[in-house]
């Protein structure tokens, strides 16, 4: 596809032409109106849309600030020093891997002598980013010319062009042999917002697990709450948290991986847990001194019986997700509290013991609980110099409240 002429942007007297208005972002003036807005308020939109038009087109104004409101989004996922460098669009900031994810599987790829790889539906980059400085040749595609032409400009304004090619195709058109590994990053939303169907995303994942399979080495990105018998037998399946939020799962295909096998990772430490796929039910037992909530990766990863082995411990109820013990547990897998008080769930026994003991800072975590933390919090009128941590849950299938403390 042709470049258009960067410095012609859409005028508004006829329907908008996001590639012009995009390229218009590129020249010298764009640069500059980009840079400036760097710290604008988007709650002060108008007044400064209004003083920008004056001495620059409405065109390029409009495309400066969406630019510049996107960019501040994007810090969260690339950081400050990427993100206002680099270019988006509105479905590319959504969809994204952030960099601590892209970057931990970009190495995985890596570590197994992985040169080059075919990105199919490559976004805005950012997996492309992280294999290129991962030391990895990119061919990144993708069907949208807009998409691709903002891929194309990352990889260019990060200093990457020359491990980047960046082409404008349907992945179905794309001879992947040349290449040692297939990175697949289907769309997972639509018109209605996300899809959950596997077969609904695009390509639909029988069609990305179709090419992993003819590669020597793949990787294919997927919701974290995947159902597991969407999983084929020749896939690895990863699920990897971020500072304790589950940020997605992906599908590793070939040389190097396990099939069969479910794993978890947890980032910033890298701490990965193993194991084949399924694994034995976990006792069940009464509550003991600990409580240990396992990490969302490993609970996605239908790995906690791995940690109940791991701390000696039992399930609370068969349904719920809580491992107790009678000795401490420390295992990177976990947040562990002590429990000193098991009791019915009732809610105003739960503000008088509270207030008795000075709680005036409460964390509450729920699960197998209709209750809603925040509606807790209300309720409990806090005050006082102490904090405390109660759980909200089900213990031997019945409504319950434990209370206590972080494991220091």
């Amino acid at each position: 596809m042709g470049r258009v002429n960067a410095t012609t942007p859409s005028t508004g007297a006829g329907a908008p032409d996001p590639l012009a208005d995009f390229a218009a972002l590129r020249t010298p003036e764009g640069a500059a109106l980009l840079a400036g807005l760097r710290e604008y308020d988007p709650a002060q939109e108008l007044a400064t849309a209004t003083r920008l038009r004056r001495t620059h087109p409405p065109a390029l104004v409009s495309a400066a600030l969406g630019q510049a409101r996107l960019r501040q989004r994007a810090v969260a996922k690339f950081g400050a020093e990427d993100a206002y460098r680099m270019f988006f669009t509105p479905n590319g900031v959504e969809q994204a891997t952030r960099t601590s994810v892209a970057s931990y599987r970009a190495g995985r790829f890596a570590a197994l002598g992985v040169r080059s790889v075919a990105d199919l539906c490559c976004g805005i980059g950012g997996d492309a980013v992280a294999l290129a400085r991962a030391g990895v040749s990119v061919l990144a595609v993708d069907r949208d010319p807009l998409t691709a032409e903002v891929a194309r400009a990352n990889a260019e304004a990060l200093g990457l062009a020359g491990l980047i090619e960046v082409r404008c195709a349907d992945v179905a058109d794309i001879d992947t042999e040349p290449y040692d590994a297939v990175f697949v990053d289907p769309a997972r939303r639509g018109g209605r917002g996300r899809i959950f169907d596997p077969e609904a995303y695009s390509p639909p994942l029988s069609w990305a697990t179709a090419a992993a399979l003819k590669a020597p080495r793949a990787a294919l990105k997927i919701a974290p709450g995947v159902p597991h018998e969407a999983i084929g037998p020749e896939a690895e399946a990863e699920w990897i948290s971020d500072g304790g939020d589950v940020k997605e799962a992906v599908l590793w295909f070939g040389e190097g991986f396990t099939p069969g096998s479910y794993r978890a990772t947890l980032l910033p430490s890298g701490a990965t847990l193993a194991a084949p796929a399924p694994l034995p039910a976990p006792p069940v037992g009464p509550v003991g001194r600990y409580l240990h909530e396992p990490d969302g990766a490993v609970i996605r990863a239908h790995l906690v019986a791995s940690v109940v082995e791991e701390c000696g411990g039992r399930l609370i109820d068969e349904t719920i997700a809580y491992v107790t013990s009678d000795a401490p547990c420390d295992s990177p897998y976990v947040s562990s509290y002590e429990i000193t008080d098991h009791l019915p769930f009732h809610l105003k026994r739960l503000k008088a013991l509270l207030r008795e003991r000075g709680v005036g800072v409460l964390t509450v975590k729920k699960r197998g609980s209709a209750v809603e933390p925040e509606e807790v919090r209300r309720r409990m009128k806090l005050q006082g110099p102490n904090e405390a941590t109660v759980f909200l849950t089900r213990v031997a299938g019945a409504p319950t409240m434990l209370i206590g403390g972080p494991v220091r």
